[in-house]
């Protein structure tokens, strides 16, 4: 271990370990309110060990859903107990020989318990850190307004502190993530896991994809019902009770202790973590923002998340602020491929830059007149051979940035490319789409990506988003249309002089979300299948446009 911990660490570039010699006591248990016991793994230096020194280092807690030895036991506890922690991974309730059911994401009682239990340890004593990735970060946000002080940092990435922005995706449920995490949980603790887990991957995800009702596919996966990918169908308001016992987003202005942030331009989590980010920023909190060009499972995000981790926990547990990045903001910015550093997110100064849609294909800054009135653009979603996705975030992607050709040749796709720009156009903020749309059903959904253009013609997706409407919202003018507006991902992107701006509009993106029926039914039992028509307006009285957060003066 001593070799691999030294491979890993170089190739993580984290600083020096201060000892290769640790303690690992393993299966602690810790009784929760009513009763269950969870198990942990504690990783000390042995030299630390000692329950009777008057200083032991401190404590880093990790609550994983995903076990507690192997990779996640050897990263966040091997790795931050040779660089000066004590570091307890603990197994969440119904995981990896911890007691009771997996509830997902309802983690604030047994977080709680588990940091009492720590408290009460002769071997702990101090503030406490937390620190890890996806569901291990929601497990920080669950205890991080609740935690009576006893928290001194966290570090959670590629996360929020609510998931279900993510898991209904615009109003439809993110197939993709929600059937490939599905499968993960199914097959993690079984025989021959990592076998299954390829096998799944592979074969039964496709097939699963290709279900008109969604209500069984996850015996299609995991060969069994799952019992929460099912209730997930039942509970899909935000307001459930479900999902509101396991949103800790209206708490965290309340949380004190400094909180770093570190996700991804496409990153699953994004918009919902920039939204933590403000709340933070708004309240006077002590945080810091960390933005690059990765998706939820890049191998360079994992690295550079723990060495940022490992610098916040070290400042503000130890003291010792040498690793650490003071800047408040730094992001990835794509086109130009450089990072910056800014003093808060969005940046000041950003000035809102719309671009209109237009007949023809063409985008501008000018709004169409009177001469274009009438004007509108025409596709067919039919969800029996719904448009596909191509790129973007979801769950286990490997190449979220790619050509989309492929996809602006169909049919029923629409584009709208700008000529090329003049100078320089950098887009860093938040982005919306304002469409007005007419539809033969009111069932349908609207897909909206920005694209930057090189002169040769590949087409790289830059944001996007979807939005589910139905017959209640958004309202029907007179005409039949409805004016739909809703934000993009974020981003912070130079579009470079030279090149063009092109916006993609569909009717879906299958399977990274759910198809639209086209019939109102319920995902979990739909049978129908119905073609929609969409009428895109661009008119003097539908000003159909995406608006952009640029830095500098507006360009003409």
């Amino acid at each position: 271990m001593t070799l691999l911990s030294e491979i890993a660490g170089r190739s993580m570039r984290l600083p020096r370990a201060q000892t290769r010699d640790l303690l690992v006591e393993r299966d602690l248990p810790a009784t929760m309110d009513d009763g269950v016991v969870l198990l942990a793994d504690r990783y000390v230096a042995r030299a630390e060990a000692s329950s009777d020194r008057s200083s032991p280092p401190p404590t880093v807690l990790v609550r994983s859903p995903y076990g507690r030895r192997g990779f996640f036991g050897f990263v966040y506890g091997r790795l931050l107990a040779e660089r000066g922690f004590q570091v307890v991974v603990q197994s969440v309730r119904g995981t990896f020989g911890s007691g009771g059911v997996f509830r997902p994401f309802d983690e604030r009682a047994d977080g709680l318990a588990t940091l009492r239990w720590l408290r009460a340890q002769p071997w702990s004593e101090g503030p406490i850190g937390m620190i890890g990735s996806s569901y291990m970060g929601l497990t920080q946000w669950a205890v991080a307004s609740a935690a009576d002080g006893s928290i001194g940092a966290l570090a959670p990435s590629i996360t929020a502190s609510q998931f279900h922005g993510q898991a209904y995706g615009g109003g439809s449920i993110s197939l993709d993530t929600a059937l490939s995490w599905t499968l993960i949980i199914a097959a993690q603790e079984r025989r021959l896991a990592p076998l299954r887990l390829i096998f799944g991957l592979r074969r039964k995800l496709p097939q699963a994809f290709d279900e008109i009702a969604l209500g069984e596919v996850d015996a299609v996966i995991a060969g069994e019902p799952v019992p929460f990918f099912r209730e997930w169908f039942e509970v899909a308001a935000p307001d459930d009770p479900y999902w509101r016992e396991r949103d800790f987003s209206a708490d965290v202005a309340g949380v004190t202790a400094p909180v770093q942030l570190v996700g991804g331009w496409q990153d699953i989590f994004l918009p919902w973590l920039l939204e933590d980010y403000v709340a933070l920023r708004r309240a006077g909190r002590t945080t810091q923002l960390v933005i690059g060009p990765w998706a939820h499972t890049s191998t360079p995000l994992l690295a550079r998340s723990t060495r940022e981790g490992l610098a916040w926990l070290r400042a503000h547990l130890l003291g010792d602020r040498r690793l650490l990045d003071e800047a408040p903001v730094r992001i990835w910015v794509g086109g130009e491929n450089a990072w910056r550093t800014l003093q808060e997110w969005p940046p000041a100064g950003v000035r809102p830059w719309r671009l209109h849609l237009h007949d023809g294909g063409r985008l501008s800054t000018t709004p169409p007149g009177h001469a274009d009135d009438g004007a509108v653009s025409r596709f067919t979603y039919d969800p029996a051979h719904p448009t596909p996705s191509l790129g973007g975030p979801v769950l286990l992607a490997r190449e979220p940035v790619t050509d989309n050709r492929p996809l602006e040749a169909r049919d029923d796709v629409l584009t709208f490319t700008s000529g090329p720009l003049e100078q320089d156009v950098e887009a860093i903020g938040p982005v919306q789409a304002d469409v007005h749309l007419r539809t033969s059903s009111p069932f349908a959904d609207l897909f909206v990506r920005l694209c930057d253009v090189d002169p040769d013609g590949r087409s790289l997706n830059v944001c996007d988003a979807l939005i589910r409407l139905d017959d209640a919202a958004p309202p029907v003018a007179a005409d039949g249309s409805r004016r739909v507006s809703f934000a993009l991902w974020p981003t912070a992107h130079r579009f470079r002089a030279g090149q063009r701006i092109r916006v993609l509009v569909a009717g879906g993106a299958h399977p990274r979300y759910a198809r639209n029926a086209g019939t109102g039914e319920p995902p979990q039992s739909a049978t129908r299948l119905v073609a929609v028509e969409h009428e895109l307006l661009h008119d003097a009285a539908h000003q159909s446009a995406v608006e952009l957060s640029v830095l500098g003066d507006r360009p003409a």
